[in-house]
């Protein structure tokens, strides 16, 4: 792997998290495909059966950015930390998941855990392969609190009811953590 300038990174996850922000704010998620090469990869686990991959820019922002942002539109997740490796090219961000209506307590829901995204940076302004990380059973949880209380999207209940048969999600892959990702034969 190359080795890039720490300026240049910092000015990478500087604007993407900027993006981030306001999409977060708005709504619109369309703002963030334009930060991932049209060969990119982006993934993240769901339990020991499926995955979630996309490959490829259209699959980036018609499924990563599309169909999986559906039902969350005005979800925050504002970043706490990140991580730079200028020799490796690599940033690792933690954020959290904030929702956009108040539980019982009147403080938003929020999915507890840690969540992050580990990027490869391919040059020029652009990540290479994401691979997000998350807590799921906390999702779940703050999911299933929501719909309790009626606060949870009705788009965000049809998904909820669709689960791994939505685009993109494939029964638990192997890959080498650094962009090659092969879908499974066997189960």
């Amino acid at each position: 792997m190359s080795a890039f300038a720490r300026k240049e990174l910092e000015e990478m996850i500087q604007r993407f998290v900027a993006a981030n922000n306001q999409a977060g704010e708005t709504g619109d998620w369309s703002i963030m495909p334009q930060f991932y090469t049209e060969d990119a990869v982006y993934s993240w686990n769901n339990g020991d059966k499926y995955e979630f991959v996309a490959r490829g820019l259209q699959q980036i922002r018609e499924w990563a950015y599309g169909t999986e942002m559906d039902g969350l539109q005005k979800w925050t997740y504002p970043y706490v930390r990140t991580l730079i490796d200028d020799q490796r090219g690599e940033v690792v961000g933690f954020w959290r998941q904030v929702a956009p209506s108040a539980g019982p307590n009147g403080e938003p829901y929020e999915i507890g855990g840690t969540g992050g995204s580990w990027f490869r940076y391919a040059g020029g302004g652009k990540w290479g392969w994401q691979r997000d990380f998350f807590d799921h059973g906390n999702a779940g949880i703050v999911f299933m609190r929501m719909l309790e209380a009626g606060r949870l999207s009705e788009k965000m209940q049809q998904r909820l009811k669709a689960g791994s048969r939505m685009p993109g999600w494939v029964k638990r892959p192997t890959f080498d953590w650094y962009g090659t990702v092969a879908d499974r034969e066997d189960d």
